[in-house]
């Protein structure tokens, strides 16, 4: 099983950015997928969840009305569209598979993704 993100960059503030996650290696039709972010020096921190059958979302406060998360069944891709960008937002941004509904530490999830980076300017 892979997830392969991508879409970062760099970016000015309260602007926007797309992130993919791209799984591959089997379907994770009844699964929960995630969001989380790391910046240098920090913990890892929740940001966005979906639930891949019915398409339940949970977001992080700091995130909720910037970002959404979704997926494409039929790509078997998730996205985060992230606007109103803020430096603060700046962070290595991971996607997750297979995680327990509600976990927001990022500990029960089985696959990971390798990361991509997400740096906004003031």
């Amino acid at each position: 099983v892979q997830l392969q993100a991508s879409g970062g960059g760099l970016v000015q503030a309260g602007g926007s950015l797309r992130l993919s996650c791209a799984a591959s290696g089997r379907t994770f039709s009844n699964s929960v997928m995630g969001w989380f972010r790391q910046a240098p020096g920090r913990e890892r921190e929740f940001v966005a969840t979906i639930r891949w059958s019915g398409g339940r979302t949970n977001y992080a406060d700091s995130v909720k009305g910037r970002f959404t998360i979704s997926r494409d069944n039929a790509q078997n891709t998730v996205y985060l569209q992230m606007s109103s960008l803020k430096p603060e937002d700046s962070a290595v941004y991971f996607c997750a598979a297979e995680g327990a509904g509600g976990d927001i530490s990022g500990r029960t999830y089985a696959y990971w993704g390798q990361g991509t980076l997400v740096t906004v300017s003031s």
